[in-house]
């Protein structure tokens, strides 16, 4: 398996835990990992971005544009700012849940969630958007936003792993008081699926 994923956010929604727990799953696969972040703004409410790439013959960390196989996208306009790394043909899994970037505040510009996800339908065939207010609501907390989203993403068969690797990694990366919670918000999307 190769695979190149971004994740992005904005400082505070857990994207870094989620690139950990990727590269977790993958090196328990006894695969390669390479990752790069970036950090800085998260207590901020900047933007917060991985690289995280995954299988044999990788160099560097960084993924160059328009060859990410996978864009994990926190926030709307975050995704919309990352897809010129998304490949022809590639995935994205985006929350439907807007976080008003810092730059937007700051500037007094408009910003607009369905704007964003409109954009995003528009340019990626391959789009899953997540209601991760519902999503949020069923778990009952809101501090598990990236475990919906990995959930989400491994339903939409876009991670190369099963949630039981996806599992073991949240076991052996997070304390045990939030392994509940944890596995409750990562099974969520499947949940939704088998109710259809």
């Amino acid at each position: 398996m190769r695979k190149n994923i971004i994740l992005c956010g904005v400082g505070g929604q857990g994207t870094v835990l989620a690139s950990r727990l990727i590269s977790a799953a993958a090196m328990a696969r006894g695969l390669p990992v390479m990752s790069a972040e970036t950090i800085g703004m998260a207590q901020r409410g900047g933007s917060v971005f991985s690289h995280l790439r995954i299988g044999e013959g990788i160099y560097s960390p960084m993924i160059a544009r328009g060859e990410a196989d996978l864009i994990l996208g926190f926030e709307p306009g975050e995704a919309v700012r990352m897809l010129p790394w998304l490949k022809e043909g590639g995935q994205a899994v985006v929350s439907a849940r807007p976080v008003m970037p810092v730059t937007s505040t700051l500037s007094g510009a408009a910003y607009s969630a369905e704007e964003m996800i409109a954009y995003l339908k528009e340019k990626v065939a391959n789009l899953t958007i997540v209601d991760t207010e519902k999503a949020l609501n069923d778990v009952g907390s809101p501090k598990v936003l990236n475990l919906i989203l990995l959930g989400a993403a491994l339903h939409a068969g876009a991670l190369g792993f099963d949630e039981t690797e996806m599992r073991d990694a949240i076991l052996a990366r997070i304390p045990p008081k939030f392994h509940e919670l944890n596995l409750r918000a990562l099974s969520w999307a499947g949940q939704q699926q088998a109710a259809k």
